[in-house]
């Protein structure tokens, strides 16, 4: 599968605190629900490089492993469109 956190899958997973897993829906099932599948990965893309150029730069926050979550949900949701396609 995915060489960033093999062992569970991205909506599993939630990177520093639980507040997005306690939602009835997390915010990228949202986003996922309400653009198409290009502004979807747009959207992932954004969150990586985002969270990567914070890294080391927020007292407190994993922002390197933000990035690598949302680097998970990206090449999952890759692997799901090619499986569709």
């Amino acid at each position: 599968m995915n060489q960033v956190f093999p062992e569970i899958t991205a909506d599993e997973r939630q990177v520093s605190g639980s507040h997005y897993k306690d939602m009835p829906m997390q915010p990228w099932e949202v986003m996922e629900a309400v653009l198409t599948p290009a502004e979807f990965v747009g959207f992932l893309k954004g969150n990586i490089v985002k969270y990567a150029m914070r890294a080391g730069r927020k007292a407190g926050s994993d922002d390197a492993g933000k990035a690598k979550h949302y680097r998970q949900k990206l090449a999952e949701f890759v692997a799901q469109e090619v499986g569709h396609g």
